[in-house]
């Protein structure tokens, strides 16, 4: 039996395709590769996973339904999705709309499609996101709090992705986990990232851009404690009852709000260099604090991150400095 793992090319996608090839399991990985970043970066993650003879890698967008499903016979073992393949960025949606309902919503509406059409099927572990917490104030965020206000189309495509995965699940009983992912970072990261980008214009000698004057909070999560939760929770399918949908939600977080200026802080000294700030007022559809509150994934699965930031930036300079030779 294999897994199917879209967005296999991106951030999150690679390191947990490496985790599952590294324990022996055989990867069906899918991505478009566009260019919303660098993709000499997806390239060379990609390079790293070809490495292991249970990869196969398709080029694919998985909002092309004839070629996602035309998958499905190329792979009749496919037995698990993990679906990280999105548009991601809240900013880059107030320029590019269309991007995120193509992606976000037919692409995510195609993997569920295939999911019912794959025999025996286990389990869907799909991407959503914090950001469906629109501008709550309210602290941690939990899941049950209310998540029908959101303050960006990328937030609403992410609930909307949330709200198509529980009719599924209600409808054709299959099991399903979405994942709220709280401002994921580490080695192999995301260049749009604001740690990345901030990292890239002090070695650079550039200002960095601190929205919001700085007064922001982040639950910053480093990607090893990510990937742990991604397995956990692809290894514990919900079980059908019979009654309510197999299908659940979790917070994935670090549970700590970390100040950004301490986080550009430890930067810094991560660099060596200190950095020229350039403070800006909030931009649209951000918001100014995120924190998890992840007691039911701790309690389902175990899940219990152990990477604080003070150990996680220096590892993302080390992998930012060999990987741009610098």
């Amino acid at each position: 039996m294999s897994v199917l793992v879209t967005g296999a090319a991106g951030f999150i996608g690679f390191h947990v395709c490496r985790r599952l090839l590294e324990r022996g399991e055989e990867v069906i990985g899918v991505d478009q590769i566009n260019d919303y970043y660098d993709p000499a970066l997806k390239h060379a993650r990609l390079d790293l996973l070809r490495g292991f003879d249970g990869f196969r890698f398709h080029r694919l967008d998985i909002a092309d339904r004839e070629a996602m499903f035309a998958l499905l016979d190329a792979h009749p073992g496919l037995s698990s999705i993990i679906s990280l393949a999105a548009q991601a960025g809240v900013r880059y949606s107030l320029v590019n709309p269309f991007a995120y309902s193509r992606s976000n919503i037919e692409g995510h509406l195609v993997v569920l499609e295939m999911c019912r059409r794959i025999k025996e099927f286990r389990h869907l572990v799909y991407a959503s996101s914090s950001s469906v917490y629109g501008a709550n104030t309210k602290l941690p965020f939990a899941m049950e709090d209310r998540v029908d206000h959101p303050v960006s189309l990328y937030a609403a495509t992410k609930k909307a992705g949330e709200l198509m995965a529980h009719a599924y699940s209600h409808l054709y009983r299959i099991p399903m986990t979405g994942l709220r992912f709280f401002t994921v970072y580490g080695p192999w990261g995301r260049p749009d990232m604001a740690y990345f980008s901030f990292a890239k214009d002090i070695v650079e000698g550039r200002p960095i851009r601190v929205f919001n004057n700085g007064d922001m909070r982040r639950d910053f999560t480093y990607i090893d404690d990510i990937v742990d939760g991604v397995i956990g929770c692809l290894d514990h399918p919900p079980r059908d009852d019979g009654g309510t949908p197999p299908q659940r939600v979790y917070n994935i977080g670090n549970n700590q709000a970390e100040p950004l200026m301490r986080f550009i802080g430890v930067l810094e000294s991560a660099l060596g260099r200190k950095a020229e700030l350039r403070f800006e007022p909030m931009q649209p559809g951000d918001v100014k604090e995120t924190y998890a509150d992840i007691s039911a994934i701790r309690r389902d699965i175990g899940f219990q991150p152990s990477i604080p930031i003070d150990v996680g930036i220096p590892r993302f300079v080390d992998w930012f400095r060999s990987f741009y030779k610098l």
